[in-house]
């Protein structure tokens, strides 16, 4: 009965993007979504980016409230530096595998073990997590924060292993590793890489640095979404081989309609490699979340204010080194 009533009260899916715009105007919010999100709900934003451009763009919004298309993490994010704006997440569910990895309790551990190292978290945390580093980077300034660092101070990076392992390789830093991944990263298999790049001899292989050692030893290019996005947009290749999420495709498709752009599979079933959380927004639910102004990001105070100080630090790195965007 209650699915029944909540089907009436969605209008049709021709009727929604217009129905979502006119909401985004009369409550005078603003949209934000992650190159992972649906292609019909990145053509609806404000505002499309990687971590780190939603971080800034969340920063310095004046909207009066935040609509986030994207994962927890990130919403919760933009509560932090947004403490009197309302932030919605369409649907409260929408996780990440790499946040889950890294249990507060765990990593409060693992850091008294490691006394002496400052603490460089990657976004995609918890609140908690946050709370508990030195700053905070994202995977397009990882580098540039790893390296504000003095050469002898001994450091921390988590949660991703994957990442952190590829910014040890190109800084000579020997960080400590937290033992944490993203599974749509994590599961891309060598194998599948290298037949790839066998039938397509042509293609460049780019890769985000969140897959494993492997992959981006073999990778043309490798960066963010955002720079991998740019790369494909400035090279004079014609085929490319993505090895991240694809809900950026649609991005890459849009800026270069005479390119073809080959997702690396996640398995053998499917042609694919979609993050199961980022696909949990829906138009039907960002309807309903700017109509109800719900699920809304709720924070206590006091995490808040401590989870913004690493954030801000990193703005502040970010600016400093030219990477505002």
């Amino acid at each position: 009965m209650e699915n029944t009533l909540l089907q009436k009260e969605i209008p049709s899916r021709v009727e929604l993007p217009a129905l979502i715009r006119q909401f985004l105007k009369e409550k005078q919010a603003i949209l934000l979504a992650h190159y992972y999100q649906v292609p019909e709900i990145q053509d609806l934003a404000d505002f499309v980016g990687d971590s780190l451009q939603l971080a800034q763009k969340a920063a310095e919004t004046e909207a009066s409230m935040i609509v986030f298309a994207g994962v927890h993490f990130m919403a919760e994010t933009a509560k932090i530096l947004n403490p009197d704006k309302k932030v919605l997440l369409p649907d409260l569910n929408a996780g990440c595998s790499l946040a889950d990895s890294c249990p507060p309790d765990d990593f409060k551990r693992f850091i008294d073990a490691h006394p002496e190292h400052k603490v460089v978290s990657y976004i995609n945390c918890s609140a908690a997590i946050k709370t508990m580093s030195d700053v905070i980077c994202t995977s397009s300034n990882a580098k540039l924060i790893v390296d504000s660092f003095p050469e002898d101070q001994p450091l921390i990076f988590a949660p991703d292993k994957n990442l952190g392992a590829y910014i040890n390789s190109v800084t000579g830093r020997s960080m400590v590793l937290w033992d944490g991944s993203c599974h749509v990263h994590n599961q891309l298999t060598d194998e599948k890489v290298i037949q790839l790049t066998l039938e397509h001899p042509e293609a460049k292989l780019i890769a985000h640095p969140e897959c494993r050692g492997p992959i981006l030893a073999l990778a043309d290019f490798v960066g963010s979404t955002a720079a991998l996005l740019k790369f494909s947009q400035t090279d004079d290749s014609k085929k490319y081989i993505v090895a991240t999420e694809g809900g950026i495709i649609h991005q890459m498709q849009k800026a270069s309609p005479g390119k073809e752009f080959i997702v690396v599979p996640s398995d053998e079933t499917c042609s694919c490699n979609d993050c199961p959380f980022m696909k949990m927004n829906t138009l039907e639910k960002l309807y309903l979340c700017l109509k109800n102004e719900e699920p809304e990001i709720l924070l206590d105070e006091n995490i808040r204010q401590q989870a913004a100080k690493p954030i801000e630090r990193m703005l502040e790195i970010s600016k400093a080194g030219n990477l505002i965007r």
